[in-house]
């Protein structure tokens, strides 16, 4: 009799924990995507952006940074990501909190990649008074005016791609990326970035850019091997 409870016993944990284990989320592993995003065709001239305001904080022009390039014609600030990742399958987790800040009348870092229901909080480090505006299509519209010192914290619950601005500054823009699942990356100074943990198989990659807009291609992903792409986005 005590033997036969055991087991009984023995067998309901096993099933409890495949059904955990099926209802739980794995974290990928395997491949990875290790690639860059370039411009492609001529790199458009430097543009010069007219301070009209404040110009003892922010001086009396801004380098437009909508499209920074690196020497070799890599793109900084683009957004890679898996447009349908594994099922199941969850890469490293993207941060839940991240920061924006304002420095000398620009947004620092320019774009930021936060996960859906995380949050960004908004600083200013300049020493005038700056106006955090956006009027995003998901999720609920923001303008608030932010001092010297005041960190504006705002949760973003829906995907989607957010422009801020600062209605003070016209020239200042920010953008932050709200990601539905994990398998996100921002490029860097040389338009590099990298996916990992993603299982073999077939997938489509898409980039965003703020000024080029997106683009996507298809790749294979081989394990346990590094995969290799160079996404190119046509000038505009």
């Amino acid at each position: 009799m005590a033997v036969t409870a055991l087991r009984a016993v023995l067998f309901g944990i096993t099933i409890v924990t495949l059904v955990t284990g099926l209802a739980t989320p794995r974290v990928a592993s395997g491949g990875s995507i290790k690639g860059a995003v370039v411009l492609k065709g001529a790199a458009p001239e430097l543009r010069k952006l007219a301070v009209t305001i404040d110009q003892y904080v922010c001086g009396k022009e801004k380098n437009a940074e909508d499209l920074l390039l690196s020497p070799q014609g890599g793109i900084r600030n683009a957004v890679v990501w898996l447009d349908k990742p594994p099922a199941g399958m969850t890469a490293e987790a993207l941060p839940a909190v991240t920061a924006m800040d304002q420095r000398e009348c620009m947004f620092a870092p320019r774009v930021v990649v936060v996960a859906a229901g995380g949050r960004i909080d908004f600083l200013n480090s300049d020493r005038l008074l700056h106006n955090l505006h956006s009027t995003p299509n998901a999720n609920p519209p923001f303008n608030r005016t932010q001092p010297k010192g005041r960190t504006i914290a705002i949760t973003f619950a829906q995907p989607e791609i957010i422009r801020v601005t600062c209605d003070l500054h016209s020239w200042m823009r920010g953008w932050v990326v709200v990601a539905p699942h994990s398998f996100y990356a921002l490029t860097n100074t040389e338009g590099q970035f990298s996916l990992r943990g993603v299982p073999a198989g077939r997938y489509t990659l898409r980039a965003w850019q703020e000024r080029l807009g997106t683009i996507s291609q298809d790749i294979v992903v081989g394990d346990p091997e590094p995969t290799t792409v160079t996404l190119e986005m046509p000038a505009r």
